[in-house]
């Protein structure tokens, strides 16, 4: 996040983004189907995080609960953190062997910004579950995780 107009511009420290990003999920997102939140509490780092999405209506995601893994390091917010499914899932941007969200499969990290938080991550994640290549894909059964 950079505040300020024309030359003079002030890029927002880490962790400071990242108390604002932890405050948003801490009040809950939109209509309550993407919340996130950190892992540790001790953690004056701010790296490990938790993400939860409720699948969308009209799909074979509908009423499921998905859990991911975020991990933010030294570099994040310049560059996208690393996203990981726990909950197991068919979609066409995620490793079915690990769960891990590829980059280059999911147009949120490929064209990654500063401006980007983990909740446009996860609201993305949410509607790539309701788009029409992904929407009758063949799921896991619910309650299976990744390792």
């Amino acid at each position: 996040m950079t505040i300020g107009t024309g030359r003079s511009s002030v890029v927002v420290p880490r962790n400071f983004r990242l108390l604002e990003e932890l405050e948003r999920g801490e009040k809950g997102i939109g209509d309550g189907t993407v919340s996130y939140g950190m892992d540790d509490g001790d953690d004056i780092y701010m790296r490990s995080w938790t993400g939860t999405i409720v699948g969308p209506h009209n799909s074979v995601h509908e009423g499921r609960i998905y859990q991911l893994k975020l991990f933010c390091d030294k570099d994040y917010p310049d560059k996208p953190p690393s996203v990981r499914f726990h909950s197991r899932i068919n979609l066409t941007c995620v490793s079915h062997e690990t769960g891990v969200v590829e980059a280059k499969r999911f147009d949120k990290l490929t064209n990654w910004q500063r401006e980007y938080t983990i909740e446009d991550i996860l609201s993305q994640l949410k509607k790539e579950m309701a788009a029409p290549h992904n929407r009758k894909l063949v799921q896991p059964p619910e309650g299976t995780f990744f390792e």
